[in-house]
């Protein structure tokens, strides 16, 4: 039986991501001290087949400290950076503010609706998800898709619920949108998947054609098994858009 990746003929091969206390041989990681992009780590992942780690010690990014669990606050000044103005020493690399929210009010009421936790364990890895050691299972299966793929991921992801809410897009960076949200939807009763990699800092990081599905692993497998019977084996698929991928 096909595999989904196999079905939806992805460019790249599916990545997995886990918390652990054991960091994977060979793993990439970034100097303690040193910023670091974790989007750019995830994308050597993805497209390399790299295993990268990273830990409190060796994840200087704000945005990914949040974003791994290693932090549940941003610094002081983070409002006016992601607004209209960056407070004195408050991000060091950019100088312009972002304006990815219209006022510092609105930055903190997002602050406060973020998901966002302290992880217990030691590490967070991403690695292909064929590589995850045996003994060891996933938490989040990301998968970069072109707008094509998109689609057929997010019906499916609905294929067998009574609503139409199985897909989120929330606002965040860019390992939020892979890694924090996706988290969070793990441990709701009925979790969604997450279209992410939307963040326009990161952008540059992924194919111009392509956004970031992440899901958890029980959902990642349940609509591997749904794939088989379902539109993906009809013609309406085959006709409109599978010639195309």
């Amino acid at each position: 039986m096909p595999t989904l990746a196999e079905r939806l003929k992805l460019k790249y091969a599916p990545a997995s991501i886990r918390r652990t206390d054991v960091k994977p041989d060979g793993a990439m990681e970034f100097a303690p001290g040193r910023w670091g992009c974790v989007v750019a780590m995830m994308g050597a992942v993805v497209k390399k087949g790299k295993t990268a780690a990273f830990s409190d010690a060796t994840c200087s990014c704000a945005g990914g400290r949040i974003g791994l669990g290693f932090t549940e606050m941003y610094a002081p000044g983070f409002q006016e950076f992601l607004s209209r103005g960056d407070s004195e020493g408050t991000c060091t690399r950019h100088r312009d503010s972002e304006g990815y929210k219209k006022s510092p009010a609105a930055v903190e009421a997002w602050f406060q609706g973020l998901p966002s936790r302290k992880i217990a364990e030691k590490y967070v890895v991403f690695e292909p998800l064929d590589r995850v050691p045996n003994g060891e299972e996933p938490e989040l299966v990301v998968l970069y898709v072109t707008p094509d793929q998109l689609s057929a991921l997010v019906v499916l992801a609905n294929y067998d619920r009574p609503n139409a809410d199985g897909v989120a897009i929330p606002q965040g960076a860019g390992c939020q949108t892979f890694c924090l949200f996706p988290w969070h939807e793990a441990e709701q009763e009925h979790p969604r998947a997450v279209v992410g990699m939307t963040d326009i800092s990161c952008r540059h990081l992924i194919d111009d054609n392509m956004l970031s599905f992440t899901m958890p692993y029980d959902m990642y497998r349940q609509m591997e098994a749904n794939a088989e019977g379902s539109f993906l084996d009809r013609e309406t698929w085959k006709r409109n858009v599978e010639k195309r991928l």
